[in-house]
């Protein structure tokens, strides 16, 4: 059986199909500056999309039904060989599959001049044949742990179908029922995914210093317990989400994810930011069921739409290009350790975030908030483009053919 190296080896095509990561790592980042670029004249009436969705509802569902649809492709295309032990499609079925992605843009784009069946179809069709591929690679590789990924991204997939429909119904999507278990789904994907990576690239990273206590392993009996606290918590808020009952559910959903990330030492990687940003990524996923459970308790003290953007552009904007990065230097054969430049990418939109936060508190300084949101926002996913593109185009030089 001819290894991963030499598959890639064998591919005489683009090197950006050699491996999942890296055309839909590039094709995220790049819908990620346009959504930001197509959104902020949309919302002030100075353009429109022939698009069904209001701008609001369009911006929400293209961050998070199209742009996080296109990193967690890229994330299970790349991590799903190393569990089952198989090959990596390359080539033109990975082609394949980053089409029907671009399709599915289009389609939302243009879903006034198609009727709603169709969009829909167009839109999911990448994320059920992503499933039935994962799907495959988990079953013939006996992988049957990771069966959980597989379950939230059906989820995930019914979410975008349900926001459609609604949107096709009337609805204010961007409130929605879809939307609430698009994001819930992404936040379980972060606690369970994230839950294993964070505490074990830490105790990695850690352990070769020889510095102090190692990070708790992953999954231990503490944090299958905080998961369940958080899927229900996660189940109420998506059916009920003003209700103070789901309020303390969060809150205590909350406080258990902040008390696992605590047993991370994350404190103690500061000098590494590469490190470090998934810390700070993964507290998004507390801070905001801390901060919606809140606002669900005393209504206005954050804004229900800001309060979401702890879970939305905090902890599934960050720990996206957290895992993009570090992803794409390691499979690339780049050191891992942050440069300058991604060090920007990370302040960037953390400073997106906190502005973003703050328009929620300070309506009378939401203008110019939003607007520094939304530079900080371009500015980090275009550094992205620049820095991370040309990895991304190209092979390491012991990779190519004859190398």
């Amino acid at each position: 059986m001819s290894t991963t190296a030499e598959q890639m080896r064998a591919w005489s095509g683009p090197a950006l199909l050699t491996f999942g990561f890296r055309p839909f790592f590039l094709g995220a980042a790049v819908w990620a500056v346009l959504i930001m670029a197509l959104w902020v004249p949309m919302l002030s009436g100075a353009m429109t999309l022939p698009t069904a969705f209001d701008p609001v509802s369009w911006h929400a569902h293209e961050f998070l039904f199209g742009y996080l649809s296109a990193v967690v492709a890229g994330f299970l295309l790349t991590a799903v060989p190393n569990w089952t032990g198989r090959l990596p499609i390359v080539g033109w079925p990975l082609a394949g599959l980053f089409a029907l992605w671009v399709v599915g843009r289009v389609a939302v784009g243009l879903s006034t001049l198609l009727p709603p069946l169709v969009v829909v179809v167009l839109d999911l069709v990448m994320p059920v044949a992503l499933g039935l591929v994962i799907a495959r690679e988990i079953v013939v590789g006996k992988n049957w742990k990771n069966l959980i990924v597989l379950a939230l991204l059906a989820v995930f997939a019914f979410a975008n179908a349900l926001f459609h429909w609604e949107a096709a119904n009337g609805f204010y999507a961007a409130r929605g029922y879809g939307l609430r278990l698009g994001v819930g789904t992404g936040v379980m994907m972060i606690a369970v995914i994230g839950g294993r990576v964070v505490p074990s690239f830490t105790r990695n990273w850690l352990a070769k210093r020889g510095e102090g206590r190692l990070p708790t392993p992953p999954m231990q009996k503490f944090d299958k317990v905080a998961l369940l606290i958080l899927l229900i918590a996660l189940l109420l808020w998506v059916l009920w989400p003003d209700r103070w009952g789901v309020g303390a559910a969060l809150l205590l959903a909350g406080i258990a994810h902040a008390v696992r990330l605590a047993r991370w030492a994350g404190h103690r990687t500061g000098s590494e930011p590469l490190v470090a940003v998934l810390h700070v990524a993964f507290a998004f996923v507390p801070l905001g069921a801390i901060a919606i459970g809140a606002d669900a308790l005393w209504p206005g003290i954050f804004g229900a739409a800001a309060a979401q953007h702890f879970w939305m552009a905090g902890a599934i904007g960050l720990m996206t290009l957290a895992v993009m990065t570090r992803a794409t230097l390691g499979h690339t054969g780049q050191p891992l350790t942050a440069g300058i430049g991604t060090i920007g990418i990370y302040v960037a939109v953390i400073v997106a975030v906190l502005a973003r936060l703050g328009a929620g508190f300070f309506p009378s300084e939401a203008d110019w908030l939003h607007l520094l949101a939304g530079f900080g926002w371009f500015v980090g996913f275009g550094s992205f483009v620049l820095i991370y593109g040309p990895m991304l185009l190209r092979l390491p030089a012991d990779k190519r053919p004859g190398g």
